[in-house]
């Protein structure tokens, strides 16, 4: 009797660790039976190259699927569409509305349709092949680059595509030359510059632009916020903020012109797609 109480007192840690034990020596053949992961193969290519197995691949899928959101931000239209709309939101004064969730939806389907043309070539040159196994890994992320390189090259100014081609230690060659043999030798010339380069000078051209219209967005609320201060000032009602009087005139004013719609257009227009 004392000794079934006794085990019954048993602590449940005590217990829980001999039951994993039992279960790991269970296990213990399983594991000994497959001494590597025979599915992890990287084989010869005819080409020359590397061809890697299923499992690398899906491996490799979704350690890229982790730099969907940065490559999202950064290689699309959605780093102007979001500034642009953030600023008029600032623009107009109301605080939190639309909401963040509202401003980052609609700039992501707005992304979408811009870069519909572009997703569209990278489908039909990369994904499709890759799909029907007429492409291997590595040629159909090459292929896939290289609309995506092309679209941030026609949004991207030279001075900010110079800076960064400086920056990398790749000297512009032929700078002084005729410019009928610069434009000529242009399309090359963007061919052979590094993908790597072109992001960053893209990331900071679409800055550029989307400050730029952004200021344009700025003018007209400024100067109805600046009325509005200059007549309550000259009533004498100093201690009524400026800001709640002038927000409804504002909110009429870009409803009145069709605000959405000129900012919509205007932002879709912008890309050179």
């Amino acid at each position: 009797m004392e000794e079934v109480e006794r085990r019954r007192e048993q602590p449940p840690i005590a217990r829980v660790a001999a039951v994993l034990s039992l279960a790991f020596a269970f296990m213990a053949p399983a594991f000994a039976a497959d001494p590597g992961l025979t599915a992890v193969t990287v084989t010869p290519a005819p080409g020359g190259g590397q061809t890697y197995s299923l499992s690398i691949q899906i491996l490799l899928l979704m350690s890229a699927l982790t730099l969907l959101p940065a490559g999202l931000i950064m290689m699309t239209s959605f780093t102007r569409i979001i500034i642009v709309l953030a600023i008029l939101r600032q623009a107009l004064g109301t605080a939190q509305t639309p909401t963040n969730q509202i401003l980052i939806g609609l700039a992501l389907f707005l992304t979408f349709f811009v870069m519909a043309p572009v997703f569209e070539r990278i489908h039909d040159s990369a994904l499709k092949p890759y799909m029907e196994q007429k492409l291997s890994v590595q040629d159909a992320a090459a292929q896939a680059a290289g609309p995506l390189k092309t679209f941030m090259l026609d949004q991207t100014r030279e001075s900010d595509l110079a800076l960064f081609t400086r920056l990398s230690g790749r000297d512009s060659e032929g700078e002084g030359g005729p410019e009928s043999e610069a434009a000529s030798d242009k399309a090359e010339a963007d061919s052979d510059i590094p993908f790597f380069t072109v992001v960053p000078a893209f990331v900071t051209s679409e800055l550029k632009t989307a400050f730029q219209i952004g200021f344009l967005l700025f003018i007209p609320f400024l100067i109805i916020d600046l009325v509005v201060a200059s007549v309550l000032m000259s009533m004498g009602m100093m201690m009524l903020s400026p800001m709640m009087v002038s927000l409804p005139f504002k909110i009429m004013l870009f409803v009145l012109v069709d605000g959405w719609a000129l900012i919509m257009g205007t932002l879709a227009a912008s890309f050179h797609v």
